[in-house]
């Protein structure tokens, strides 16, 4: 069978689900196809220990808009929580050090706090003073965050700070991640001061004096009983627009329209869809097939489907873990911590969940954690079976947390080819592969993370962006 809607979204999760909404508020007839069985991408919850509990990101940056501003549009504005405490540690030679407060994206901002951390020694401390007086440096054009790190502060307050925070968020390589992208605080940092450490402290001084006018702003947020409300409350907006278990395998330009061709999950007969308008808001590797096909039946934009074809994706092992309190040697005194790639541990990150959420209703005798696993360069914990891999990270958490006791429950989520890892050069090249098909047809456009970055308010932003551009072009 076939219809004919306004606009079409490829692809149900955060971003698909942004665009549609766009498109609804803009008062465009929409269609979401989305090829898994349920919405939301990455974003997803299931049970442990009695609770449900999130599959993927756990929270959205607050003090930019993009998120914020859609749950109040969905009702949801007055359920949003915020991690009860901001504390983290970091795994340095052998313990759990403080990470301080005076930093931004783990660039230190004080350095004589950084060192009554103990997390440089004297040595990495001396280095990044070297910083204050290096001459300019500074490059034209987007570098990757560890050659500006590297390059100002030396490879200790990369290996010990950024890279666990930065490259945790990313699961990427720092000395491969646009800085641009992956962190454009430390590239306004870049351009505002020769020093590294100057500029930090002014964007960081910047961010403190615009949260302390909207002091009742937190720097995380969540909907009380996690993403996946979000995710629901968009599927709910949408209704019978969003179709599930609905791969588009084909892209078709009918005119000045699309004809999308639908894959039937269990193999059933191919059905199809017109639409005037189309936002594909797949990851970049299902996007790129779609666009080269187009490239070769109407020399659409091959630019944009070769550059979409050229971005890496990293993987990872999300184990949530209920363990009891009396088990663990250490209080939980924080949101949790990270680990340095340097460590050559399995482990990059555990968090602390019962900490850093205390809404949750858990037993107060059960504390639950979320090890994280896996970077781009380490594939190491997707070759392992769950138990293999349970019981090698239940070995770290012994020794970098003092876990002794076993889990009473255990939650496997791995997350394949799901971070991708921008380039230097990435925006230029996106807004060159963009530019490519506006001057083709403007009727089609291309969001998610692999665009703008892998943060909630980043999709958001990026696919109702997208979908106002298709729905501009008369």
């Amino acid at each position: 069978m076939s219809r004919r809607v306004d606009l079409a979204v490829v692809g149900g999760g955060i971003s698909g689900l942004a665009a549609a909404w766009e498109g609804m508020r803009r008062g465009a007839d929409v269609a979401v196809l989305e090829a898994g069985g349920r919405p939301g991408g990455k974003l997803g919850s299931s049970p442990i220990a009695g609770i449900d509990l999130d599959e993927g990101a756990d929270a959205f940056l607050a003090r930019v808009p993009e998120a914020v501003d859609l749950c109040d549009e969905l009702g949801l504005g007055g359920d949003l929580v915020s991690p009860a405490t901001g504390t983290a540690y970091v795994w340095i030679d052998g313990a759990l050090r403080q990470l301080p407060s005076d930093q931004l994206l783990g660039v230190p901002t004080d350095l004589d706090t950084v060192a009554a951390a103990g997390i440089l020694s004297p040595s990495g401390i001396e280095r990044a003073r070297a910083d204050l007086t290096l001459p300019d440096d500074r490059p034209a054009g987007d570098e990757s965050v560890g050659g500006l790190v590297r390059r100002r502060l030396g490879d200790e307050v990369l290996d010990r700070m950024v890279a666990p925070l930065l490259g945790g968020i990313w699961a990427g390589d720092c000395d491969d991640l646009s800085l641009r992208v992956a962190a454009p605080t430390l590239a306004v940092a870049r351009e505002r001061e020769v020093s590294l450490v100057r500029g930090a402290a002014a964007v960081r001084a910047e961010a403190m004096d615009a949260a302390a006018a909207a002091a009742d702003r937190p720097v995380f947020l969540a909907p009380r009983g996690g993403m996946t409300r979000l995710v629901d409350a968009l599927a709910e907006r949408l209704g019978d627009r969003l179709r599930c278990g609905a791969p588009v395998t084909a892209i078709e330009p009918e005119g000045t329209s699309w004809r999308l061709t639908i894959g039937e999950s269990g193999g059933g007969p191919d059905a199809s869809l017109t639409a005037d308008r189309v936002v594909v808001a797949t990851p970049a590797f299902v996007t790129a097939p779609l666009l080269a096909d187009l490239a070769d039946l109407a020399d659409l934009a091959p630019e944009a489907a070769a550059f979409a074809g050229s971005v890496d994706y990293a993987s990872v092992v999300l184990v949530a873990l209920a363990v009891p309190s009396d088990g663990i040697d250490r209080p939980l005194d924080g949101s949790g911590f990270l680990v340095p790639p340097s460590s050559g541990r399995l482990l990059t990150a555990c968090s602390w969940v019962t900490s850093k959420w205390a809404h949750l209703a858990v037993d107060e005798g059960v504390a639950i954690l979320r090890a994280s696993a896996g970077r781009a360069g380490d594939e190491r914990p997707l070759a392992l079976p769950d138990d293999q891999l349970v019981g090698a990270l239940l070995s770290d958490l012994r020794d970098t947390m003092g876990v002794r006791a076993a889990p009473t429950d255990v939650r496997v989520s791995r997350w394949t080819r799901s971070f991708p890892q921008p380039r230097p050069g990435h925006l230029e090249a996106l807004a060159a592969a963009e530019a490519t098909l506006v001057r083709r047809s403007g009727r089609l456009a291309v969001t998610g993370a692999w665009t703008l970055g892998v943060g909630i308010p980043a999709c958001i932003r990026g696919a109702r962006a997208a979908a106002a551009r298709v729905l501009a072009v008369t």
